[in-house]
């Protein structure tokens, strides 16, 4: 293989390559630099205290209108996607699971994601599926997170428990089969039964073709999905990047060594 076959194919593995991005909230700089390179097949955790930009970053890539990217780029397979809209970039296959899922009342649980299945159907030049096949589909997927099919006829969200909720969050993904997903604190919130289920359901989905960015306060969630790459965020930068062992050391010291070590770099 030559040198510039080789360059061809590790560039074609790169899902998400983020340059120096740089992001404003009403006006506030929050992000100040962020460097990532995401490849098919891993899984990257980053970990940060609360405003370190953490969610911040998470929202810049789905397309969050709120958000003022002011310099840098974010290349999703291949392609520059800041011009893209929050829907075209999900249709590309970015997913986004909330932090506080929205409830919607008087739109059910199974017709929010039956449009949204057909929808990305649609978008890749499938057939939309009819109701009864959906049903059957979304059946199946249901045991990717134990969930009861009585939730599918609910209000989206409306009186779930933040479980459910987070749950529900990873059915969707279960469906829409996205090239990235972005998991924004999924474990918030979580007793220790369903983070087992969520992570299950996540790890399950994990494949050579896509990739997840799990963004968390905690190391315990890394205890059921298993990083390839943890990073910190510090003052809205990634400062320094490792294996698990990173996220255990945070648990044990906090992130004051964090500023230790940046202080001593200076």
């Amino acid at each position: 293989m030559s040198t510039i076959q080789q360059l061809i194919k590790i560039m074609s593995n790169v899902i998400l390559s983020v340059k120096n991005l740089t992001a404003n909230v009403e006006g506030t700089p929050i992000l100040k630099g962020v460097n990532l390179e995401i490849k098919a097949g891993e899984v990257h955790a980053i970990m940060g205290r609360n405003g370190s930009g953490k969610s911040t970053l998470s929202k810049v890539l789905a397309g969050h209108p709120d958000y003022e990217v002011t310099g840098g780029e974010v290349v999703y397979k291949g392609e520059n996607i800041l011009d893209k809209s929050p829907d075209e970039r999900a249709l590309e296959g970015i997913f986004l699971a909330f932090q506080y899922p929205l409830e919607i009342p008087g739109v059910s649980n199974l017709d929010f994601l039956r449009v949204a299945y057909n929808t990305r159907r649609k978008h890749l030049g499938l057939e939309e599926i009819d109701t009864f096949d959906f049903e059957d589909l979304v059946e199946e997927k249901l045991e990717v997170v134990k969930m009861n099919a009585a939730f599918l006829d609910r209000s989206l969200n409306e009186g779930f428990s933040g479980g459910e909720k987070k749950r529900n969050e990873i059915l969707q993904m279960a469906l829409l089969e996205p090239t990235l997903g972005i998991l924004d604190e999924i474990d918030s919130g979580l007793d220790i039964d369903a983070l087992k289920i969520v992570a299950n359901g996540v790890n399950q989905l994990s494949t050579p073709d896509n990739a997840f960015l799990l963004i968390t306060h905690y190391q315990r969630l890394l205890n059921y999905i298993e990083p390839h790459h943890v990073h910190v965020m510090y003052d809205g930068q990634l400062v320094t990047s490792g294996g698990k062992e990173l996220a255990l050391e945070l648990e044990e010291s906090g992130y004051d060594f964090i500023e230790e070590k940046l202080l001593a770099q200076a």
